[in-house]
């Protein structure tokens, strides 16, 4: 479901902040950027650790270009760091962006409802296509009660999550344009509780993201609409935006910290339920800790770096650098 919300809010987000000057190379160098490095240093972390014993080259090195996603091979599209496979489908959103941009933005608005629910119903479409075509076998190895191909093309193939994506960049137009209805948090954010409640109820496969995904679309624009009107809410403490920058972070390097953490310094080891806790609390912050080194540390220093072309020589400069030339001989 998180996973869900973030796609739909990467296409809010991008959408939302678009500047017509913009140009694709320049928004696909600040979103390569922006990903690729924090990757390619817990990828090392990864394969340090652990999984440089276990992962075949044919595994990691799909993973390492962020490409893994696209093979259908257990071994392969949840390898490394397995969080990385949401990347994968990231990828793929940044590169279509630059030409979706425009067709989205010329939707006229008494379409954009339309256009909405059309994603939605893509979505549906998927997961009754993975339920009826998809081979049966074999099963999962997490016993998820679905066959490997199954999992793979209705949850981690990244053309059929590019509908959250564009459903995000749809909603970002309804709420521009003022046409998205006032709702307000609390009850979206009990909509996304009625939501879970409904994927655990339903079949597997529909409850990855077609159970949650109205109530996801619904808190965002519920947020959104509270932010563009000013009124107070919890997300706009420092704290908070402080925890939203280093999430990204915290995505990547939550696998790495837990895993090492059971299987190296505990040995798997059971607990209590309030040691339990208190080791879940420990995997918490020191998760939080690694995704903020990643924020200080490598994420925020390549972007200050390289995120932006280096300036053109000033067009009075240029007078001058011509005049210390040598004058051209006659002929």
């Amino acid at each position: 479901m998180g996973v869900s919300f973030f796609f739909v809010l990467s296409g809010f987000v991008l959408t939302w902040s678009a500047k017509p000057n913009d140009t694709a190379t320049g928004f696909w160098r600040r979103r390569l950027l922006k990903i690729f490095p924090n990757h390619i240093v817990m990828w090392a972390l990864a394969m340090v650790l652990f999984a440089g014993a276990m992962t075949p080259l044919s595994a990691w090195l799909p993973n390492l270009f962020l490409i893994h996603s696209w093979f259908p091979q257990h071994a392969t599209f949840i390898s490394v760091n397995p969080p990385s496979w949401s990347l994968c489908s990231e990828l793929l959103f940044y590169v279509l962006f630059p030409f979706l941009i425009g067709p989205v933005l010329r939707i006229k608005e008494r379409a954009l409802w339309g256009w909405a629910a059309a994603m939605v119903a893509c979505m549906v479409a998927v997961q009754l296509v993975t339920d009826f075509l998809m081979p049966q076998h074999p099963p999962t190895p997490e016993g998820f009660g679905i066959s490997l191909w199954e999992f793979w093309f209705g949850y981690n193939f990244p053309p059929v999550r590019m509908f959250e994506f564009v459903l995000g960049m749809i909603l970002a137009r309804l709420v521009l344009a003022g046409a998205f209805p006032r709702i307000r948090i609390l009850p979206a954010a009990g909509l996304c509780v009625v939501g879970y409640g409904v994927a655990l109820a339903v079949p597997f496969l529909y409850g990855l993201n077609v159970a949650t995904i109205v109530p996801v679309a619904l808190l965002i624009c519920a947020v959104a609409r509270a932010d563009v009107e000013g009124a107070p809410t919890v997300l706009r403490g420092r704290t908070m935006q402080w925890l939203g920058e280093v999430s990204f972070g915290f995505y990547l390097a939550q696998y790495v910290v837990m895993y090492f953490g059971r299987t190296a310094l505990m040995d798997e080891k059971l607990f209590a339920p309030l040691p339990g806790v208190l080791v879940l609390l420990g995997f918490f912050f020191a998760t939080l800790l690694v995704g903020w080194l990643l924020l200080v540390c490598v994420e925020r220093p390549v972007m200050r770096r390289w995120a932006r072309p280096a300036p053109r020589r000033s067009a009075a400069a240029e007078p001058a650098r011509e005049e210390r030339q040598p004058a051209p001989a006659l002929r």
